[in-house]
């Protein structure tokens, strides 16, 4: 293929070699290549990775293999949320990317393994239609009111140490877990100044909603071990109970659980026990209709796809029938 990363086959003897195998990083390149996405701060474009692995790549596995390769700050910017907040993002360089994509390839075949059926969020083969279809079956089983839980900016304040001890009980391979930890603490550039990041996971590099889901996982644990009915979304997280009383229990407990034992930080104003039929989850509530549990859209969610058609559809745009079509779709 025109524009590919190729280079000898290696040995599968450890998780590195699956790593740097060459189908894996050629998936890697293509993957990156696909997504597009802006420059990191050394500005190297998506189109220039090519190039750049043509030459140095060997030097890149080299590094990687010895232990040595540095992960470079990564880019801050900030996306607006629906909410009207912004959302700080750090965008590796594209070189970065590639060695992270290769990396969370072989990580997500193993985790998928083994996490929960009720995680959703950010998996192959799993969207948030399916999460609400699923908590809609729990609603229509009896399961009438929720417990949901909100966590204060959760992807800004994961424990490092903890993530890689969670890592560590299935990952053993050192040098995965040494480009696991920098991708961690290679720091954020920021009106020129690198800033240190001792917690979080930087959001925008590829393996960002892995790790995620990996620190997330031991929460999972703890539901099924308690035996709740749950659905996770990322950091999105609904407990379906009997009673009001029950849920409250519930909040209670998984609050200490949460900030005790996972070192999180829950955000009480928006953690709350209701009815599914009030609380919002990905956009949508539950109800019932001639006695059988439903998904109707939320009215604020509704309330923005319609402002956002407005927008698109204005006649004084001045763009053509075909964009505005594309952009409706």
């Amino acid at each position: 293929m025109r524009g590919e990363f190729n280079m000898e086959n290696d040995a599968y003897n450890n998780l590195i070699d699956q790593i740097l195998a060459a189908d894996n990083l050629n998936k890697a390149y293509r993957r990156v290549l696909r997504n597009k996405g802006v420059p990191g701060i050394d500005g190297m474009t998506v189109q220039e990775l090519g190039f750049y692995l043509r030459e140095h790549g060997q030097k890149v596995i080299d590094a990687i293999r010895a232990g040595k390769y540095k992960e470079t700050p990564v880019k801050r910017v900030e996306i607006p949320k629906p909410d009207g907040s912004m959302r700080q993002l750090g965008i590796p360089t594209v070189r970065d990317r590639f060695v992270q994509q290769a990396v969370a390839q072989v990580l997500t075949q193993i985790y998928e393994k083994v996490f929960s059926d009720n995680s959703f969020g950010f998996r192959p083969g799993r969207s948030a239609h399916d999460a609400i279809q699923r908590a809609r079956d729990y609603y229509e089983d009896g399961l009438e009111v929720v417990v949901a839980i909100d966590m204060r900016k959760f992807f800004d304040t994961i424990n490092h140490d903890k993530l890689m001890v969670f890592i560590e009980r299935r990952i053993k391979d050192k040098l995965v877990l040494r480009l696991i930890r920098r991708f961690l603490v290679s720091g954020i550039m920021d009106n020129g100044m690198v800033q240190v990041n001792d917690k979080g996971t930087p959001q925008g590099g590829p393996p960002s909603p892995l790790l995620d889901n990996i620190y997330l996982h031991e929460v999972d644990l703890e539901l099924e071990k308690r035996g709740h009915k749950f659905v996770r979304y990322a950091d999105d997280m609904n407990i379906y109970v009997h009673s009001q009383r029950a849920g409250e229990r519930v909040l209670e407990s998984m609050t200490y659980f949460l900030e005790h034992k996972m070192k999180l930080t829950v955000n009480s104003e928006k953690s709350k026990v209701g009815s599914p039929k009030e609380l919002k989850f990905l956009g949508f509530t539950l109800a019932r209709q001639s006695g059988v549990a439903v998904i109707r859209i939320h009215q604020t969610a509704k309330s923005r796809v319609k402002t956002k058609l407005k927008q698109i559809t204005k006649r004084s745009r001045g763009v053509s029938l075909d964009t505005v079509l594309k952009e409706i779709k």
